[in-house]
């Protein structure tokens, strides 16, 4: 068992450093076009995040830690690309828990700027970044500003939609069943003067704590 559990670290370790290598370089082509970038952890071991659920393990010890100082790697990177450009940007990283899967760089031109700055929830109870808990990286943390944010999960009152949307009656009412029962738990409601996209309320979930690294 020892030894599967190390040459399974060096696998992932092997997986981690190939992703910082690839996302060293910032996509000027994609940021130009969509006025942002971001990158997350991507390997044979953590696959497409968007569909991170509770039977994907989230990282520890000295996988997390590597995983983590490489995304400081590309945000330095990132940076002196951005500065090359000679106009303002966003840049920052996402350091999310326990969602720890969930973090990533993300920068911004142009109108997506004051979207990204804008985008989170500020709690009033501020909670400072536990950096002795990465162990060798809490010396890379220091070297930032931290914002405190709710990580967080949001739905809209157009999510359940139209019972002609769905492929039987059943699959319908399963999904307003599920979506009432979701409601009932503890939430944050936000609501439109008028409708935007389809709906007029967002509810919001916290799922952890979300850390926003940048320059001091």
């Amino acid at each position: 068992m020892k030894k599967q559990k190390i040459r399974g670290h060096k696998r992932r370790s092997i997986e981690i450093e190939n992703w910082r290598r690839d996302n060293l370089m910032l996509r000027l082509d994609w940021l130009n076009r969509d006025n942002y970038g971001y990158v997350k952890i991507r390997t044979s071991t953590w696959g497409n995040l968007s569909l991170i659920n509770s039977e994907i393990p989230e990282p520890k010890g000295k996988t997390k830690q590597l995983i983590l100082s490489s995304l400081i790697d590309i945000y330095y990177s990132w940076k002196e690309q951005l500065q090359q450009l000679g106009k303002p940007y966003y840049l920052k990283i996402w350091l999310c828990e326990p969602r720890f899967l969930n973090s990533q760089v993300v920068c911004a031109i142009g109108d997506k700027i004051e979207y990204y700055e804008n985008l989170f929830y500020e709690p009033y109870n501020f909670k400072i970044l536990p950096v002795n808990t990465y162990g060798k990286i809490s010396t890379k943390l220091e070297k930032f500003t931290v914002e405190h944010y709710l990580d967080e999960d949001h739905f809209t009152d157009g999510e359940v939609g139209d019972s002609n949307l769905y492929a039987s009656q059943k699959d319908y009412l399963e999904t307003k069943k599920w979506f009432t029962k979701l409601l009932k738990k503890l939430h944050r409601t936000v609501k439109f003067n008028k409708e935007v996209n389809g709906f007029s309320e967002v509810y919001s979930f916290k799922k952890g704590n979300l850390w926003i690294l940048g320059d001091k």
